[in-house]
């Protein structure tokens, strides 16, 4: 199916920099409670992402991810999510995450 390009702008893709996080225990499968800063426009917002297989919390504070920021927030388990951290199947469907290949200003738009 087709979309029209003010389709594609609807969603509003950003970049920003994982200030915080810690192993989500709670979750019913493995997950990383992650805080992101997406600039002093949008400002920092939390996710839990199941992205445990090539991630742990220390190695993602300071690094800069792509999210969706304009979805509702999402209750997961006892955590509210405010954005979708997002990445690529690898050969097993394990996460791998998208992310610029050089370092961009937080808060940056996807076109």
């Amino acid at each position: 199916m087709d979309i029209s390009f003010e389709d594609f702008l609807k969603v509003d893709i950003r970049v920003g920099t994982v200030v915080r996080a810690e192993p989500y225990p709670d979750a019913r499968k493995p997950a990383i409670k992650v805080w992101v800063d997406f600039g002093s426009d949008i400002g920092e917002k939390k996710t839990s992402a199941q992205i445990t297989k090539y991630y742990t919390p220390e190695i993602l504070i300071g690094r800069q991810v792509a999210a969706v920021i304009n979805f509702p927030p999402r209750q997961i388990g006892k955590f509210m999510s405010e954005v979708l951290v997002l990445g690529f199947p690898d050969g097993d469907n394990e996460v791998v995450l998208l992310a610029p290949d050089q370092r961009v200003p937080d808060g940056g738009r996807l076109f």
